[in-house]
């Protein structure tokens, strides 16, 4: 691995095998790797039992130990101020207004291609690495960057990165965008690394063991949290009583505790009332949406008569859709057919064939 002349390249090292094969396949290629890893969260704040999964204190320790067999400068950074600040806090507040937050494209734009990229400028690099299942293809004088589907479509995680900007894509690096799942494990067991067995964490980074209901009460201070309210059906009528309606998301089944001789799904939160709304899963249908802060990741928004392909959560399918103006920095979204449980506060994200054109926020659905 001698003869380096390629740009410095810091890699965002997880501790898991994606990130840990970035930085190999960057090394291999000549270019000279700074491993960084983010402090974002103290699991201790939880008064539980040591935490083992994503962001832990393992994580670091398995970061820093991959970084010592490929032989790269390794840092551990402190973000834990910003990541309260910009992830942790809006988390609760949408919990608490009847939203269903998504904290890791908060993370992604906030903290690891703002805060960490300015960290890499820092240390002397040009480019910022991740182990994203994404893919940038490069732009030419007058063209801008694209971002496109990880070549696995199994492990695509663009639906995260919609608020890229062209500024932060021009210095961002992708390297297991190109592999499947299959491919990277077995490049990490080729070499040998400690975390080549590591299993996956499918939790919130900063939520142990999934428990994000006491999260958000341990976290708030607000009245609301033990505001008993009414569970209601569509016409108002009363069916029984909710603890807080952060305990509920929209398609929500279980754990409502109301007899009906129909099963009957959450399917709306009305915080400034108080009340949970229930009704059959037909009311889970609607064919158009309101979206705040879309972001166009090539600078143009697509015209209202171009179709195009809209995901309303990670693992949904990605359905055919137009996107009009709706006024007040605001757009429509029109689905050609209804789509099931349309959530405020998770990210609607657009794409036309394997490009994310860009994404923002569910703010309601429309009738």
């Amino acid at each position: 691995m001698s003869g380096k002349t390629k740009p410095p390249v810091v890699v965002a090292m997880s501790g898991g095998v994606d990130s840990s094969v970035a930085a190999l396949l960057l090394l291999e290629a000549g270019s000279e790797v700074i491993g960084i890893t983010m402090q974002v969260w103290d699991h201790a704040q939880t008064g539980r039992a040591p935490y083992r999964g994503c962001c832990s204190r393992e994580d670091v320790d398995d970061a820093r130990g991959v970084a010592e067999q490929l032989g790269i400068p390794f840092y551990a950074v402190n973000f834990q101020e910003r990541f309260a600040e910009k992830v942790v806090d809006p988390f609760v507040r949408e919990y608490l207004a009847g939203r269903t937050p998504n904290p890791c494209v908060l993370c992604n734009s906030e903290i690891k291609f703002q805060t960490l990229l300015d960290r890499a400028r820092e240390l002397g690099a040009d480019f910022l690495a991740t182990g994203h299942y994404a893919r940038i293809a490069a732009g030419g004088p007058g063209t801008p960057w694209r971002m496109l589907c990880g070549r696995d479509p199994n492990k695509d995680q663009s639906y995260f990165l919609f608020t890229l900007t062209q500024g932060q894509l021009a210095h961002t690096l992708f390297p297991v965008g190109e592999l499947r799942k299959t491919e990277v494990r077995h490049r990490a067991k080729e070499a040998g690394l400690k975390v080549k067995d590591k299993p996956e964490s499918q939790e919130i980074c900063f939520v142990d063991q999934g428990h994000y209901r006491d999260f958000v009460r341990r976290r708030s201070c607000s009245e609301r949290l033990n505001g008993e309210g009414e569970i209601v059906d569509l016409f108002g009528r009363r069916l029984g009583r909710h603890q807080g309606i952060y305990r509920y998301t929209i398609g929500q089944r279980r754990g409502l505790r109301i007899s009906s001789p129909e099963p009957l799904y959450v399917a709306e939160l009305d915080a400034e009332n108080n009340l949970v709304k229930v009704g059959p899963e037909s009311a889970l249908y609607h064919q158009k949406m309101l979206v705040r802060e879309l972001h166009w990741i090539a600078g143009e928004p697509v015209s209202p008569q171009e179709n195009v392909r809209v995901k309303v959560r990670y693992k949904a399918t990605a359905r055919p859709a137009r996107v009009e103006p709706a006024g007040a920095g605001r757009w429509r979204i029109v689905f050609q057919e209804p789509e099931r449980a349309i959530t405020p506060g998770q990210a609607a994200v657009l794409y036309s064939g394997e490009e994310v054109l860009g994404g923002g926020w569910i703010e309601a659905w429309e009738d």
